[in-house]
């Protein structure tokens, strides 16, 4: 009886302690910022159970939806804010303990000269990077996506190869078509020195007709990127990885 009695109070004793959290080396900033940081994932991700974080030397970034240039866009549209993705890269190119840089896309598009801005950014990183286009990676998408060291795309996803397009009121004058000559051949220069396909080519597939109802130019999905030289290879998170894990461990040695 005594035994039962003893172990009753200790369990009660548990119990009271779980509940209560009596726990004297416990820190309550911390728990409550634990708790703040739970509630938030939940949030924005939707689940019960935040994921586990896990410590690596691989940084993921992901550009998705519109990318967001000079210009707010209403708060219906996904967008990327290039303002948030440049100063991303410049922590992730002097942090000594990133190795290498996945970056995931999933965008229509969006601001030609911040969708520029990225993709320089990138391609001058000495931070090994690989791109993996999952869905879509269209118009300024496809210079962000050969910006890397190296590029995948899934065997389902897509690429929209289209001229440039102006929005608001556009002047009718020549300057005006000489300007949009000079952007776009900011792209094409851009995408056929950081991959295999020629500027005539890409040119050719930016103004071909007859394959987009209400557009000009091209739709490549999946190996047709690769067989034109825009994409090195079809593939997804596991090749992608395995590609950033190899480059790691050229630059530095990386097990």
């Amino acid at each position: 009886m005594d035994l039962l009695s003893d172990k009753g109070n200790r369990y009660s004793k548990l119990t009271e302690e779980n509940i209560t959290g009596l726990n004297k080396e416990d820190n309550p900033e911390e728990e409550m910022a634990n708790t703040e940081s739970t509630i938030e994932t939940i949030k924005e991700l939707g689940g019960i159970t935040p994921p586990v974080e896990v410590k690596s030397d691989i940084h993921t970034m992901t550009i998705i939806g519109q990318i967001e240039g000079h210009m707010v866009l209403p708060q219906k549209n996904k967008t990327t804010k290039y303002e948030h993705i440049i100063p991303q890269l410049v922590a992730i190119e002097e942090n000594p303990n990133i190795k290498g840089l996945l970056i995931i896309l999933n965008t229509v598009g969006g601001d030609i000269e911040a969708g520029l801005a990225i993709s320089e950014m990138i391609s001058s990183m000495k931070t090994p990077t690989v791109s993996l286009v999952l869905g879509g990676g269209h118009s300024i998408g496809v210079p962000i996506a050969v910006a890397t060291d190296y590029s995948f795309i899934a065997s389902t996803a897509s690429m929209t190869i289209h001229p440039i397009r102006l929005n608001g009121l556009v002047i009718g004058v020549p300057q005006t078509y000489e300007y949009l000559d000079k952007m776009q051949d900011r792209i094409i220069k851009f995408v056929s020195t950081h991959s295999q396909i020629s500027e005539e080519k890409f040119r050719e597939l930016m103004f071909r007709t007859g394959e987009l109802v209400r557009d000009v130019g091209t739709v490549l999905i999946g190996k047709e990127a690769v067989e034109f030289g825009i994409v090195n290879e079809v593939g997804g998170l596991e090749a992608a990885l395995a590609k950033i894990r190899s480059l790691a461990r050229s630059s530095y040695g990386v097990k």
